[in-house]
């Protein structure tokens, strides 16, 4: 069997189904046994693309992602979706042809050659590992499908020397990653934070996109414990924020601030409280932290934990939930006090939202009033995105909201979209993004079109990068390349074979997205942004347009 087929055939015994990439001289035989293993392949129109697809894929399935590149440049194409991936704890493997398994330390100007593959993603990924023989193929992959079941899950790279995906071997029985039961934190553990909830007057919950998977037993202990729970931006969509006891994602708002550094105990769950979470550094806690991630080293980063809990979100949220039965505390009536201190955040919040933030509430209203309950929806490192739909688009299990947080890159709405579409097609997704954003993967129109499933593209226009506009304006700068020429998107749409419009009114908007989730390809909705009188609200996000 040669190196391709091996390759091919082991990402089969761990279950893969779909792959994307794109084929390049030294993939060949990989995507020559893809059909026989019946592997569907995606082809975007740039790797960039297909490490966003594969991301957003992942996301809404919860299996793991597959992106196949060639050498070289079709590798580092890939590198700033593997970046995004890492940061939000996406299981992302990324496969590649590497140089010959004896090609000479000194360049030798071979197509694609480069340095070292690995070296580049072993400090992006999980690990990065470069396969020596037939055989190890299959223990590359099961060891990577193994790591994404069994910890944090973080992207993978698997580098096959280009000389050896043609060599016939024994490649050796098949390999898959073992079943492995969930990791509980120890009894003790539990019992000492069940102590500190039982206690807590003012206790607090923050889920993060760990949380996912969670989110019934994150919901009957928040109720139980009569507890506010805010959400980050990844695990937006964890909590019905339909519910009483819901904050959603205002973290970033002075009033939330202010709750989560008097609460007197804080149980955060899956999430770094990192300043991507909080869009700013996190607050002194005066009340005892209690967190609950699959990762060790979140026990003491930013903030350390109080009381660590490590394991898997749901057996810990389960943990707890007996352990607070065994000790009978916990009167399970239900929100109260907790919905009154909900509702005055809320509102404290919302009051100091700025011009263009208010402005467009009834257009998010008309976007959710059109999708049904479990849609999924993308969006990107763009204002319409975390100053509207993050905080006012509200989102209930089952739906999804998938945003590109920590790192923060462009681009990400539309391909991770298309990932998402293929992976739960049966479900309605939509992109958010600004025109900033778009253009970073517009060409990725192309990919929906021969995706050929309803796909609405919403675009906040404000004619180029309104945030850092916006900095440079508070800075005093006079604004520097953050306007673009207009760009009719709705034509450059159709020029891909797909549809656009425009809708200027909240009721327009609403007319166009329910025409959209029934026309098989992408329709691009452009909306023109209304001018604001003055910058908005500062944001942490240096690079977010």
């Amino acid at each position: 069997m040669t190196g391709g087929e091996a390759l091919v055939r082991a990402l089969a015994a761990q279950g893969t189904d779909l792959a994307f990439g794109i084929p390049g001289t030294h993939n060949l035989e990989i995507y020559r046994h893809l059909a026989a293993y019946r592997i569907r392949h995606l082809a975007p129109r740039h790797e960039q693309g297909a490490g966003y697809a594969a991301d957003g894929y992942a996301r809404v399935t919860g299996r793991p992602g597959v992106a196949l590149t060639t050498t070289g440049p079709g590798l580092l194409n890939i590198a700033t979706a593997v970046g995004q991936a890492y940061s939000d704890s996406v299981p992302l493997l990324v496969v590649s042809p590497g140089m010959p398994l004896r090609h000479p330390r000194i360049a030798s100007g071979l197509l694609h050659e480069m340095p070292s593959q690995t070296g580049a993603f072993g400090h992006l990924t999980a690990f990065s590992h470069r396969v020596s023989s037939v055989g190890e193929i299959g223990a590359a992959v099961a060891r990577a499908f193994s790591l994404f079941r069994s910890r944090r899950p973080r992207p993978v790279h698997i580098e096959v020397p280009l000389d050896l995906l043609d060599t016939a071997d024994d490649p050796g029985p098949p390999r898959t990653a073992p079943d492995q039961l969930p990791a509980r934190p120890r009894p003790q553990e539990l019992r000492a934070a069940a102590e500190v909830l039982a206690r807590a007057r003012r206790p607090a919950l923050v889920l993060g996109g760990g949380a996912h998977g969670a989110g019934a037993e994150a919901l009957a202990l928040a109720e139980r414990l009569d507890a506010p729970v805010a959400t980050t931006a990844n695990g937006k969509g964890a909590f019905p924020e339909s519910h009483p006891l819901a904050l959603g994602v205002r973290l970033h708002t002075p009033a939330v601030r202010t709750w989560l550094a008097e609460s007197d105990a804080v149980l955060a769950v899956g999430t770094e409280l990192a300043e991507a979470d909080l869009w700013s550094p996190a607050p002194p806690l005066t009340g005892t932290l209690l967190r609950a991630d699959i990762d060790p080293a979140q026990m003491y980063a930013t903030l350390p934990a109080g009381i660590p809990l490590v394991g898997d979100a749901q057996e810990t949220l389960r943990g707890l939930r007996d352990a607070l039965a065994t000790a009978g505390t916990g009167s399970g009536a239900g929100a109260a006090a907790g919905a009154r201190a909900v509702a005055a955040l809320r509102a404290a919040a919302d009051a100091g939202a700025g011009h263009r933030e208010r402005s467009r509430l009834p257009l998010l209203a008309a976007i959710r009033s059109v999708l049904p309950p479990d849609a999924i929806l993308t969006s990107d490192s763009a204002q319409c995105c975390y100053y509207g739909a993050l905080p006012h688009l509200p989102v209930d299990p089952p739906g999804r909201y998938l945003h590109p947080t920590g790192f923060g890159t462009l681009g990400y709405a539309l391909p991770a979209a298309i990932g998402a579409k293929a992976g739960e097609p049966g479900r309605a997704v939509v992109a958010l993004s600004g025109d900033g954003g778009l253009q970073f993967t517009v060409q990725e129109l192309a990919t929906a079109v021969a995706l050929s499933l309803p796909l609405p593209v919403v675009i906040f226009d404000n004619g180029g990068y309104g945030e850092i506009r916006d900095e440079m304006a508070a800075r005093g700068d006079a604004p520097v390349a953050v306007d673009h020429p207009p760009v009719d998107l709705g034509a450059l749409a159709r020029a891909y074979g797909g549809h656009g419009v425009r809708a200027g009114t909240p009721a327009a908007l609403a007319d166009a997205l329910r025409e959209a989730l029934v026309t098989p390809g992408p329709t691009l909705i452009t909306v023109p942004e209304p001018a604001a009188p003055g910058p908005e609200t500062e944001h942490p996000e240096e690079t977010a347009p």
